[in-house]
């Protein structure tokens, strides 16, 4: 009895979650302002130890991953996952996979971008992640059909730099940063919703008392769901200047978490710290705005 309450166990947790697609090239032809040569191989280095991290580094070909929710959860709606690195690599398991498993553990299908780092030399650090971001967005509502997604339904998640990145593409949706290349580029690359995790660079690290002015807030923005600690590095004022922002242009349905301790990085990993409920009270947050509805 007990084998078979072990099989019956195992197999029920493992058709949660469908096989992922492959890679899938965001650029068609030539990336955008690209200099060849500018950085070496993309290179994949797997954490030393349990406190370290998977890092994906010398990205020059972004593309997609696509984890569908298993038929009999999915609700239609899916997240984009665009992990942290400080623009210079990708944390790219417990802020990406780790996330795409969640996500997909009630329902919605995840979408994980590899965009381009490191930083290129000349240019805003998030200059090329978010053409990146917004060529994936209009190529997600382009084929939402194919994998069986709301195009209403098309959230954003970010942590740290990707959380940046989400920032970016949450506030400056309304002109393409390029070129536009084909049908894919027609469709619209605002996110419906963002769940911003210790967001970078949103404010001078001194001053704390203002966005940066490449973050241009509207009433046409998303709603944000935000957690941040106030222990760290990354100034909790970021979110929370963003957050009071976003109600002053009278968007609706913005939540804030900040939580007094647990530092930077910590993605899906749990810890005694109360900031590990932030993937909970995300849940929660997307049912009550209604993107887990069927």
């Amino acid at each position: 009895m007990k084998l078979c309450f072990k099989v019956i166990l195992l197999f029920s947790t493992t058709v949660l979650f469908a096989q992922p697609s492959e890679d899938i090239f965001i650029w068609p032809q030539d990336v955008p302002n690209e200099n060849k040569g500018e950085v070496g191989p993309e290179e994949k280095k797997p954490p030393k130890d349990k406190n370290d991290v998977l890092r994906i580094s010398n990205v020059s070909q972004p593309s997609l991953r696509v984890f569908p929710a298993d038929p009999k959860l999915a609700n239609g709606t899916a997240v984009m996952v665009c992990p942290g690195g400080g623009y210079n690599i990708l944390a790219y398991e417990h802020e990406g996979l780790d996330v795409c498993e969640w996500l997909n553990s009630f329902g919605v299908t995840a979408i994980l971008l590899k965009y381009r780092v490191p930083r290129r030399k000349g240019r805003e650090k998030h200059e090329a992640p978010l053409q990146d971001a917004q060529r994936a967005m209009g190529l997600i509502r382009q084929d939402a059909k194919k994998w069986n997604i709301n195009p209403e339904k098309i959230g954003i998640l970010g942590f740290s730099a990707g959380g940046n990145l989400a920032v970016m593409a949450s506030t400056s949706f309304k002109v393409r940063t390029y070129a536009k290349v084909d049908q894919a580029d027609e469709f619209s690359c605002r996110p419906d919703f963002a769940i911003l995790i210790y967001s970078a660079y949103l404010v001078d690290r001194k001053k704390r008392d203002q966005l940066f002015p490449e973050i241009q807030v509207s009433s046409d923005c998303p709603p944000s769901f935000f957690a941040h600690t106030g222990d760290d590095h990354v100034p909790a004022e970021g979110s929370a200047l963003l957050y009071l922002a976003l109600e002053k242009a009278g968007v609706v349905g913005n939540e804030l978490h900040l939580y007094p301790f647990g530092g930077h990085g910590y993605g899906m990993r749990k810890s005694e710290n109360f900031v590990s409920t932030w993937p909970i009270r995300a849940q929660e947050w997307m049912g009550a705005m209604g993107w887990l509805k069927k």
